[in-house]
């Protein structure tokens, strides 16, 4: 179908329910600004000229590579505030966490700049030939299909490594985020990386397959929801591209009967609430011992309900609006769902009348075994709160979910942690600690949160060709 029918085609169904890309500001409902699709003609010329920078930067050394991702870690830093702004208006995020993601993308891009020589260098093995080595070749261009919670970061976490292993990059933002993806792509070339090195389209799903299909494209990471994640490795996988996927989270929280119970509540509050809850490694089922239950509860209320919400560009505000419509109904839909099936609600629970895609923070308690509460992913700030009696009853319930991506442990047995850490199903397990993503440490999920792993070493290795080199 030519393009111009086909945007015809999608203009009879209605941009207005947000076909196309959009940026809708979520604290005001308003629409900012909207992007067609990238049409045939555009994705060639982008999928040619990655092809074309790829071939001239993988020829580049690691120093010449390094120079040009300090730069860019330097823009990110400089021009924090600006895309905190971005964020804000786009997703909801509040200005303080926004600056705070700038300024970790530009932590990840030193930390690559720095490690990426070390970690691809040749590694000398012992074989029969009178020398073999390994050695780590860049792929060619990487689809990145991004979603909007983090929309710098997660980025840059593929990217910093990618692009420092001589890879070319060609991103597919969230549709709700086309500001942030063209600031991307804009401060990349900022830095001094060449045209079609990184490059943002606007794609819909159909154009997102054939992107996967075409010879040109070399591999493909997915940052999103497990149907999404299924959808795209399904794709890839029928062509045969090299993949990462990071998916969704349904985190434990467990608190054994020797934690620091204020310590455990403090950061619990902020695992549950940080970006809006809307993250996957957001602690949201809080798996507590019953003797301190009660307790933990009671602050953990009080924490909940002291949270400012509002405006993410005003002063002191913790959480913002939820990303969408959608996002706040289906969310809304889940909490009334389990409301109706007996769960009960400490605090917050209903949807606030005003302006905006806000819901409060919400804790639930008494969760029937089918609600959705105790089943699905709860995208936003509501906490589950589950007594348990021992210690194998808090990992059999920590381990009852789809999930597998992140889990925190709170206990001052040390013997206690590394048993908990070694029986719960789970990418990462932080002991006394809220889960989070390190450059240093490997991330990446089990299970229904997905395959693969970003960042550290593991990161880097992804997208490289790991070729044996073997001489007599």
């Amino acid at each position: 179908m030519p393009d111009s029918d086909y945007h015809e085609l999608q203009r009879k169904r209605g941009y207005a329910l947000g076909m196309k890309y959009q940026t809708l500001n979520p604290s005001t409902e308003e629409v900012v600004e909207t992007f067609e699709f990238a049409t045939s003609l555009e994705v060639e010329d982008a999928l040619e000229a990655s092809r074309r920078a790829f071939h001239d930067w993988r020829r580049k050394s690691f120093e010449q590579r390094a120079a040009l991702m300090m730069n860019a870690a330097e823009l990110l830093e400089q021009q924090a505030g600006k895309l905190a702004v971005v964020m804000a208006t786009e997703m909801g995020k509040p200005l303080a966490e926004g600056e705070a993601e700038a300024k970790k993308c530009a932590w990840v891009c030193r930390y690559y700049a720095e490690e990426a020589e070390g970690f691809l260098r040749d590694d000398a093995r012992t074989s029969d030939g009178s020398e073999s080595w390994v050695r780590y070749d860049p792929l060619g261009s990487i689809l990145a299909v991004m979603p909007w919670n983090f929309p710098f970061w997660q980025f840059y976490r593929f990217a910093a490594p990618a692009l420092m292993a001589g890879n070319a990059v060609i991103l597919k933002h969230a549709r709700c985020t086309p500001r942030c993806a063209l600031e991307i792509e804009r401060l990349m070339l900022e830095a001094g990386f060449a045209e079609g090195l990184v490059r943002s389209l606007f794609l819909h799903k159909e154009q997102v397959a054939s992107v996967i299909g075409d010879d040109r494209v070399r591999g493909v990471t997915l940052t999103g929801s497990t149907v999404a994640g299924s959808q795209v490795a399904s794709t890839g996988g029928r062509h045969l591209k090299t993949m990462v996927m990071e998916l969704g989270g349904s985190d434990p929280f467990v608190v054994a009967d020797d934690a620091d119970l204020e310590e455990a509540v403090r950061v619990g509050v902020v695992a549950r609430c940080q970006n809006t809850g809307q993250s996957c490694i957001a602690a949201k089922r809080f798996i507590v011992h019953r003797s301190l239950f009660d307790d933990f509860a009671r602050g953990f209320v009080e924490g909940m309900e002291a949270r400012t919400v509002g405006d993410p560009t005003a002063p002191g505000v913790d959480i913002g609006p939820l990303a969408g419509r959608d996002a706040r109904e289906g969310l809304a839909r889940q909490v009334a769902d389990s409301l109706a099936a007996g769960a009960r609600a400490l605090c917050g629970g209903t949807v606030p009348e005003r302006k905006g895609f806000f819901y409060p923070p919400t804790a639930l308690v008494d969760i029937p075994e089918r609600s959705p509460a105790a089943t699905e992913e709860l995208f936003g700030p509501v906490a589950v709160l589950l007594p348990f009696d021992d210690d194998m009853e808090a990992v059999c319930m920590a381990n009852a979910t789809e999930f597998g991506l992140g889990a925190s442990v709170w206990t001052r047995d040390p013997a206690r942690a590394r048993r908990f850490a070694a029986e719960i199903e789970a990418g990462a397990v932080f002991v006394n600690g809220m889960v989070k993503s390190d450059p240093r440490l490997p991330f990446g999920g089990v299970k229904a949160s997905g395959f693969g792993r970003e960042l550290s070493r593991e990161g880097i290795l992804e997208f490289v060709n790991q070729k044996t080199v073997w001489v007599k």
